[in-house]
């Protein structure tokens, strides 16, 4: 382990609150070179793929590498806008919202910044980007409702990871969760209401979930359970009967068995067992991606109506909503309990003539920054 030599301690400095936002990340460009350098670091992830290394390594770049990109490229260019990637803009927006509300509750001196966990921009990026404009408190915010090794915990492995390389480690917290948030499931509320008031209601609301190896919840994840409950709290809320609301996981990838009932599956038998209108929405992703514009709005859309459904409505992810704002700004507010920002009679200008006055006398004192 290299500890950086990069100086960030000086006397008078006045201490911040930084936020890091994280999401899952995307390619730079939809060319299949780009897609290949997302794939390869995301997919050497042993959170995403829990695998024998070495055969993993030579399944991964000896045949996936090869093949999947070129074909990954051709879905990515069917979402790209003017802005680029979706997920990426749309995460800057969100970014920068926050970063309003917090300022106006705060008085100043809290900030936000945004990371990936693959590709850009970095974690690493991102913590020192806070690190230069003197966050000495850090609250990292994976953008993932419900918990799962594969998305959650890959965000905290790489935080450390980059904090082992800091001389001066700053106060810590990191959200695990957030599927069960009163503000979040209000937010799905109220995205799923508005739908229902601009269109006619389909007979089924489903919620889509990203799947996971099954494998994987044997061993303890507690993923399904957040996804089923995320779902409940939101049918329950829209006093929803049983009959009328199923989840379903998508993005199934290898061979292995998958959380089921599988989206495209479901969405194919639909229309024999006579539901021919569907209400479909994405509880587990932040922003509108890949999965979500291209796998669910396109492709499931189609198997649907070729099995003969009539009418497939696609509920947008909350993305920069002022309800997904409001919830995220209550989610962090909560974390942030005894730390100064959110303390009683916390001035920022106050504090500024104080570091000021600090930074003097340690100068009289002898120091040289």
């Amino acid at each position: 382990m290299t500890v950086s030599e990069k100086v960030n301690h000086k006397h008078g400095a006045q201490e911040k609150l930084g936020i890091l936002l994280v999401n899952l990340g995307s390619p730079d460009t939809p060319t299949p070179s780009a897609v290949r350098k997302y794939l390869a670091q995301f997919l050497a992830d042993p959170r995403v793929i829990e695998a024998n290394r070495f055969i993993w390594w030579f399944a991964l770049h000896g045949v996936i590498l090869r093949i999947r990109p070129s074909r990954a490229a051709k879905a990515y260019r069917k979402i790209w806008t003017e802005n680029g990637s979706p997920l990426v803009h749309i995460s800057k927006l969100q970014t920068l919202s926050i970063q309003k509300k917090l300022e106006d509750r705060f008085r100043g001196h809290v900030i936000a910044d945004l990371a990936m966990t693959y590709g850009n921009p970095s974690i690493e990026s991102g913590l020192e980007a806070l690190r230069r404009a003197g966050a000495r408190r850090l609250l990292i915010l994976p953008m993932y409702p419900q918990y799962s090794a594969t998305t959650t915990a890959a965000v905290f492995d790489e935080v450390t990871r980059v904090l082992q390389g800091w001389r001066w480690l700053p106060d810590l917290r990191m959200i695990n969760h957030y599927h069960d948030h009163p503000e979040y499931i209000d937010a799905l509320c109220n995205s799923i209401n508005k739908q229902w008031e601009s269109a006619p209601r389909g007979e089924l609301l489903l919620f889509s979930f990203h799947g996971i190896p099954q494998r994987y919840i044997d061993n303890g994840d507690p993923y399904f359970c957040h996804c089923l409950k995320t779902a409940r709290l939101v049918a329950e809320k829209l006093n929803l009967e049983e009959d009328k609301w199923k989840v379903v996981f998508q993005s199934r990838f290898g061979r292995e068995p998958w959380l089921e009932p599988y989206c495209s599956v479901t969405l194919q038998e639909l229309p024999a067992d006579g539901i021919k209108s569907v209400d479909i929405l994405c509880p587990g992703f932040a922003a509108d991606c890949l999965e979500t514009l291209e796998e669910i709005q396109m492709e499931n859309k189609e198997l649907f109506l070729q099995a003969g459904g009539k009418a497939f409505n696609y509920i947008p992810c909350l993305n920069d909503s002022s309800d997904h704002i409001h919830a995220i700004c209550e989610i962090l507010t909560a974390h942030m309990f005894g730390w100064p920002e959110t303390m009683p009679g916390w001035d920022a200008g106050k504090l500024a003539v104080e570091a000021n006055k600090s930074r003097q006398r340690a100068i009289d004192m002898g120091a040289k920054k």
